[in-house]
């Protein structure tokens, strides 16, 4: 795959990037670009350390907002950022990074892997970085006003009081865009940032409808739904369904067995039906 260079005067720059404050003189990019921008685009932005309640609504909005065709943009960093860019591949949707890197000298390298599951998807990796430029402090603050510029809303999932993403959400506020964040326990200080942030007017986030009606987009109904293959499925999937994420609660209500519980949230991994969190937690797909 060849990298593309894009120099602002020329008219293959995209548009929405012209018109944001400081904007970048050049671009490199590994992927089609011009498609994307015609769908409509949500950054998702985040801690880089994710409790599970950061992993599981990071997970579950962005898998549900990704299968409904919203490309997500986010900047391939450790946390919510890796979160973001794997629940939409696992969406089988489309998502952009934006690197402080050169698109060819991928950081952190041990997201190649996940970088090269992007191209293959038909995402996008993006720069306004050449070859050689190693990333300073302030390319990751640089960075977010593109992950942010290149949106048309940004989502925060999970933030402490001074996690580097509220940069992102002040660059949407610059650039007009919409800011969204998830509410979380107000003892919890991850999510101390996101909860400042609604109080200051951000859109309050409790489901993936909000994010949609921000965005101005109708909710189409998947095509598919979650079906149960027996009873003890059955069983677990309504239980994940009132949100409950932790293994060993959801086997204490289940009352099943605990042979057969583990099977069966074997299975329902295997199928496709649900998906581990880490930490002993799941979520349904």
């Amino acid at each position: 795959m060849i990298v593309k260079k894009i120099r602002y005067n020329q008219s293959n720059f995209p548009e929405i990037l012209r018109t944001i404050p400081s904007p970048p003189s050049e671009l490199y990019v590994l992927g089609d670009l011009a498609p994307l921008l015609k769908m409509p685009r949500l950054a998702v932005v985040g801690s880089r350390k994710v409790s599970p309640y950061g992993k599981q609504i990071t997970n579950q909005l962005v898998y549900e907002v990704a299968s409904r065709g919203v490309v997500v943009i986010s900047g391939l960093a450790f946390g919510v950022d890796a979160l973001a860019h794997q629940a939409t591949l696992d969406a089988d949707g489309i998502t952009i990074a934006v690197l402080p890197s050169h698109v060819t000298e991928i950081y952190p390298k041990n997201h190649v892997q996940l970088a090269k599951r992007i191209l293959k998807s038909g995402g996008v990796l993006i720069s306004e970085h050449s070859a050689g430029s190693p990333p300073l402090r302030f390319s990751f603050i640089t960075r977010n006003r593109l992950v942010s510029g290149l949106s048309d809303g940004v989502l925060i999932t999970e933030a402490a009081v001074k996690s580097g993403t509220l940069h992102t959400a002040n660059f949407a506020l610059e650039q007009g865009k919409s800011v969204m964040a998830v509410p979380g326990n107000i003892t919890s200080p991850l999510s101390a940032g996101t909860n400042n942030l609604i109080k200051s007017g951000a859109i309050p986030v409790t489901e993936f409808r909000d994010i949609m009606h921000a965005l101005d987009i109708d909710i189409s109904p998947l095509s598919t739904e979650l079906f149960a293959a027996n009873k003890e499925e059955s069983v677990i999937l309504d239980l994940m369904k009132q949100g409950i994420t932790d293994s060993n609660e959801i086997l204490a209500l289940s009352a099943l067995n605990i042979v057969i519980f583990n099977q069966t949230l074997t299975m329902l991994e295997i199928t496709g039906k649900i998906m581990p969190l880490g930490a002993g937690h799941w979520q349904l797909r």
